[in-house]
């Protein structure tokens, strides 16, 4: 048998197998995939595309977890016999649609990111469709707050212009106020992404406090009633849900009417806060280093005040 023959048996194979008729053969067809997997050099090309097929069979039979851990184990998997560009997007296409049928929606997301960053500037116009249902999901998923990694994606870039990176935008970088300026303009175009309207507006508000934050350490709680259009019997417990996660450490003060802010995440990252955290640990750094020499001249003074005790 050629190489392609062989290739051409496999994927056969694979293809009866993926499908089978019932959950009962479904596992069977597992067993028989895995043991095949399990049996191929890892420098063997056809590694690739058995496990294709096991993935697509484990997530039917609702088994992924016995054949997929993160994209970490599946790149080491593959790492003396790479597959194709083409080849990882067809991968990671099926493991995003068995992610969600697994209820796995967190993986789900990050294995959608990895497919868009393998698109370049040449082809980036073919995943629009795929960059829009991302940005979506990540607007729309309750524990998913800094976005603006999103940006930085060729296909998402492709999307400039448009109302959906717009959108974006405003969940990366801007106001509440932005925001309802924007859905009293586009209400029909919101809707129809699906989004909720309330949700969207409690994220927003969790985000212009995370900003509110970044260079203050004391904020009136009538300013957050006011600027984030919360009631003042609702606004402690707005300032509770934010707490809980974790992306700002504050303690609320009711005697002072005042909410105290100890540290934030920031919404984005650039290049003058690397510039700033660089300058930040640099200095840390010196710090540590006069301690360092500190110590050591007071271990050496006792040092020698024993010695001339003796």
């Amino acid at each position: 048998f050629s190489d392609a023959d062989k290739e051409e048996l496999i994927l056969s194979f694979g293809e009866k197998l993926s499908k089978a008729p019932s959950h009962q053969h479904g596992q069977v067809a597992l067993k028989v995939l895995w043991s095949l997997f399990m049996c191929l050099d890892d420098n063997s090309r056809m590694k690739f595309h058995v496990y294709y097929f096991l993935v697509k069979v484990a997530g039917e039979c609702h088994e992924l977890s016995t054949v997929y851990k993160d994209m970490a184990t599946v790149k080491q998997t593959f790492q003396k016999c790479p597959p194709t560009s083409d080849q990882m997007q067809k991968l990671y296409r099926l493991l995003h649609e068995v992610l969600l049928l697994n209820g796995r929606s967190d993986d789900a997301g990050r294995v959608m990111i990895e497919l868009l960053g393998t698109y370049t500037t040449e082809n980036a116009n073919q995943a629009k469709e795929e960059a829009q249902r991302c940005i979506v999901a990540s607007l729309a998923d309750p524990n998913t707050f800094l976005l603006d990694h999103l940006l930085t994606l060729q296909p998402v870039k492709a999307l400039e212009g448009s109302l959906i990176h717009q959108l974006l935008k405003i969940f990366v970088s801007e106001q509440l106020d932005s925001y309802m300026k924007f859905y009293e303009k586009n209400q029909a175009f919101v809707d129809g992404l699906g989004l909720k309207h309330e949700d969207n507006l409690g994220k927003m508000k969790l985000l212009s406090f995370m900003q509110m934050a970044e260079n203050r350490s004391e904020i009136p709680l009538c300013e957050l009633s006011q600027t984030l259009n919360i009631p003042d019997n609702e606004i402690e417990d707005f300032l509770i849900d934010v707490i809980k996660t974790r992306l700002v450490r504050a303690k609320i003060s009711q005697g002072e009417g005042i909410v105290h802010v100890s540290s934030t995440m920031h919404r984005t990252f650039q290049t003058s806060d690397w510039n700033q955290l660089n300058n930040l640990l640099l200095g840390w750094k010196m710090n540590l280093s006069l301690v360092k020499e500190h110590l050591a001249t007071i271990a050496s003074t006792q040092v020698d005040l024993i010695h001339e005790k003796n």
